[in-house]
Formats: C-alpha cells, sequence, structure tokens
C-alpha cells in the first residue's frame, strides 16, 4: 500500500511511526499540489505495484502552493491519479482534505468553501469508481471546519493526536 500526499502525508511517518509497517510506503513530499502528485504517480505509486493507493490531496492547491488552482484543475489531476491507479489495478482509498483554515505561508486565503467543494466530489467519485472514502475532514474538524482543539499545531497539519 502506496500513502500518496504531501506534508500532511510526510508527516503521518513520523507522528504515527506504528502505521507504515513493512508493506506500507509513505510517499507525502512537502508542498506538494495535485499537479505534481500526478507527475510523480508512475514512479512513487505504480512503480512499485502496490495492491492500494490511499491518496490525499488537495491542502496545498486550496493554499495556492502553485497558483490558483480550480476546483476543475484538482478534479482533472484526481481524475488521472484515479485512471492509472485502476488502469494498473491498484484498489484506490481517497482521503478527504482534512480542516485547513490558516495557512502561515499563505495567510488570508479562506480555504473553507474550496475544500468543502472538493470533499463533496471526492466521496461522490469514491462512490463512482468504487474506491473506499476515508472522511478526515469530519473527524478532525469542530463542525465549523476548522481542525479541533488538540489536534493540530497550526491548524493545518494533524499533530500525533490528529492522526
Amino acid at each position: 500500500m502506496v500513502f500518496l500526499g504531501d506534508s500532511i502525508t510526510e508527516n503521518w511517518l513520523s507522528d504515527d511511526p506504528a502505521l507504515f509497517i513493512p508493506g506500507r510506503v509513505c510517499r507525502g513530499i512537502s508542498g506538494q499540489t495535485t499537479p505534481q502528485m500526478l507527475l510523480r504517480f508512475s514512479q512513487d505509486v505504480i512503480d512499485l505495484r502496490p495492491r492500494f493507493v490511499h491518496i490525499l490531496a488537495g491542502t496545498n492547491d486550496s493554499a495556492g502552493n502553485t497558483g490558483r488552482a480550480t476546483f476543475k484543475m484538482i478534479q482533472d489531476n484526481i481524475l488521472g491519479m484515479t485512471e492509472t491507479a485502476m488502469a494498473n489495478r491498484a484498489k484506490l482509498i481517497f482521503g478527504s482534505i482534512t480542516p485547513a483554515t490558516n495557512f502561515s505561508w499563505h495567510p488570508g486565503i479562506d480555504a473553507l468553501k474550496p475544500i468543502a467543494a472538493v470533499n463533496a466530489w471526492l466521496k461522490v467519485h469514491a462512490q463512482r469508481v468504487r474506491a473506499l472514502y476515508v472522511d478526515y475532514f469530519a473527524a478532525l474538524s469542530d463542525g465549523d471546519g476548522v481542525m479541533r482543539p488538540g489536534l493540530s499545531p497550526d491548524q493545518v497539519h494533524p499533530n500525533a493526536a490528529g492522526y
């Protein structure tokens, strides 16, 4: 199983190392957006021939890390990863974008509505392609789209308790 994502996935390895037993590979790279993940999908996922791929992506798109990202851009990149995984018989697990309301590296961005829109689509998309959808947003949110107290040092990245 390959876990593909950004810093939220990358940090998971150090904050919850027991999850990454032999056979589970962490391919999180801090700061990455969905187009960057799509570009490395073959090398970081398909070349490893996983039975499962867990995709947790979209936080940095919402933060504008590689410029303005529209809903359609994020959707197209996830569709590209989906098609590649399915063509290579890797079962898909989609993680919702986690609550993120305070991007210290890009202050002033309101990501609540974009994150909600991607998560709603991702849930339907997962059902459509017979994939698993894991709702991290619901598990970590205070109900207003903010990370619950005690689960994040910066309202974006989960801490050990958040994982």
